[in-house]
C-alpha cells in the first residue's frame, strides 16, 4: 500500500524527479513479483518434491524389508551419528553380531546396530534390509516426505522473494548512485561562482 500511496504522491507533485517515479514503479514492480513469483515457485518446487520423495516412498517400502534378527553376541555401545532423524538411528544403542534371514531366504550374518540396552545371545531384535538381506536403513514415510516437500517450497518461496527484493535494491542502489553523480556534475559547474556577489543574475 505505501508503494501504491507513494506513486500517487508522486503523480503530479511540483518537487518530484524523474527518479523519484521511477523508484516507486521499481518498488510497485518488485512488489507484484513478490506477490506472484514467489507463491508459484513454492507451489513449483513443492509439488516437485513431493512427487519426486512420493516416487521414493513406494520404491523404498516395496524393496525394504522388516527381518527378525538374533543377537550372537554383543560388539559394545557405540555413538550413533548418522541420520539422526530416523528412528532406527535414535534407538539403536549396541552393536552386535547377528543373525536373520534375508527376504530371499538366503542366511545372513554379520554386524550391525540393534535397539536392545543391554543385547544377550539369542535375544531378538527388528531389522530393516534390502531384499539381498543387507542392512538398510528405515523407509521413508509418506508424511515425513511430504513435510519434507512442504519445506522445500517454502524454502523456494523465500529465496524467490530474496531475489526479486535484491534485485530491487540493486537497482535502486544504481539509480540514487547515477542521482548523486549528476549532483556532483551540478555543483562542480555552480561551484566556481559559489558566493559571489551578482553571479546568476
Amino acid at each position: 500500500m505505501r508503494v501504491i500511496s507513494g506513486l500517487w504522491r508522486w503523480r503530479r507533485n511540483p518537487l518530484r524527479r524523474t527518479t523519484d517515479l521511477a523508484e516507486a514503479w521499481v518498488a510497485l514492480v518488485a512488489l507484484v513479483l513478490m506477490a506472484v513469483t514467489a507463491p508459484v515457485t513454492g507451489w513449483l518446487v513443492g509439488a516437485a518434491a513431493q512427487h519426486s520423495l512420493q516416487r521414493s516412498v513406494r520404491e523404498q517400502q516395496r524393496t525394504r524389508h522388516l527381518v527378525t534378527a538374533t543377537v550372537v553376541r554383543d560388539l559394545g555401545k557405540v555413538p550413533v551419528k548418522t541420520e539422526p532423524d530416523t528412528s532406527t538411528a535414535r534407538d539403536s544403542h549396541r552393536r552386535v553380531l547377528a543373525d536373520w534371514t534375508a527376504p530371499d531366504g538366503s542366511h545372513r550374518h554379520g554386524p550391525t546396530l540393534a535397539a536392545l540396552k543391554s543385547p544377550h545371545r539369542g535375544d531378538h531384535f527388528r531389522l530393516w534390509t534390502d531384499p539381498q538381506g543387507r542392512v538398510t536403513t528405515r523407509p521413508l514415510d509418506s508424511p515425513t516426505a511430504t513435510t519434507h516437500a512442504v519445506l522445500a517450497g517454502t524454502g523456494a518461496a523465500l529465496l524467490a522473494t530474496g531475489l526479486v527484493e535484491a534485485a530491487r535494491r540493486l537497482t535502486v542502489w544504481r539509480m540514487v548512485r547515477r542521482r548523486y553523480a549528476r549532483w556532483d556534475q551540478a555543483w562542480d559547474r555552480a561551484g566556481p561562482d559559489w558566493g559571489k556577489a551578482g553571479t546568476g543574475s
